[in-house]
């Protein structure tokens, strides 16, 4: 359980600083023979911060409850 509450601080503390990522596909928009044009699309993919502070506040409490019992 300690390794997983090190992972969810982790993860919380980067879904913190960066808020979102956006990633590019390509799709055919005309192929008439030697013709062929593309276009770019962008697809923004974004979460409140919110999230990683409860991902955080649990990976916290994760290590701190491991602890305890470790004593």
């Amino acid at each position: 359980m300690k390794n997983l509450g090190i992972v969810l601080i982790a993860l919380g503390l980067l879904m913190m600083i960066y808020t979102g990522f956006n990633y590019v596909s390509e799709k055919r928009v005309v192929d008439i023979g030697p013709l062929k044009i593309d276009k770019a699309e962008n697809h923004p993919v974004h979460w409140s911060p919110v999230v990683g502070g409860v991902l955080l506040v649990v990976g916290i409490a994760l290590v701190a409850t491991n602890r305890k019992k470790v004593s």
